[in-house]
């Protein structure tokens, strides 16, 4: 008779415990937006369209310069809306530390654009290459929870933008054939690693879940 009075005791406790740990995970559990809410998500899709529409030269280096001028560009203003919005005084630091290097490469590029009209061989790989891997970066933002939390998701979204100037990066390195753009290859690569990491224990530190 005891035994049969405890069974149903410690099923009603355990569904006691379930209860009040549910109501705690939705009281303090992640908020999210919808993605067309985000001014950093619109300018990245405003972006993206951009470099689809964008006509093609077949020269890797000259293709590449022109695709970064684009990404940094969209770099730019999210860190300028960081600035704008942000409230974490690191996260405004990196906004303001990227929209100073990304500025100066963007001259660079220029620069060399100016200065090298595309030639043959035409390399049609690398286009191809780097259309994939800014599709997967479109991909990984839209798989984003974002919180309307400007700081947090100008962290999140900004690690997927800066692996795929990696990667595009990488392409040039590999399809290039200029020292000028492969150097700013490597500073991109070097730079971009460091900041992800930066940002990547920024959102660890102050994750939201």
């Amino acid at each position: 008779m005891l035994r049969s009075l405890r069974l149903p005791l410690l099923a009603s406790l355990l569904a006691f415990s379930a209860l009040t740990s549910c109501n705690k995970d939705d009281a303090d559990g992640l908020m999210v937006i919808a993605h067309d809410d985000s001014v950093y998500m619109r300018n990245m899709h405003e972006t993206m369209a951009m470099m689809e529409a964008m006509p093609k030269t077949q020269d890797p280096d000259n293709d590449y310069s022109s695709m970064m001028i684009l990404h940094h560009q969209t770099a730019i203003k999210n860190s300028q809306e960081e600035l704008k919005s942000g409230k974490n005084a690191e996260m405004k630091a990196m906004a303001q530390s990227i929209i100073d290097k990304q500025q100066a490469e963007i001259a660079q590029f220029n620069a060399f654009l100016s200065g090298h009209p595309a030639h043959a061989p035409a390399v049609p790989e690398f286009n191809a290459l780097q259309m994939m891997n800014m599709m997967q970066m479109m991909k990984a933002v839209d798989l984003r929870p974002l919180t309307g939390d400007p700081d947090f998701d100008f962290a999140q979204l900004m690690i997927d933008h800066h692996q795929s100037a990696i990667e595009n990066s990488d392409a040039l390195l590999k399809y290039g054939r200029e020292n000028t753009t492969k150097a700013l290859a490597q500073q991109i690569i070097t730079d971009q690693k460091m900041e992800i990491k930066m940002l990547q224990d920024w959102l660890l530190a102050n994750k939201k879940y």
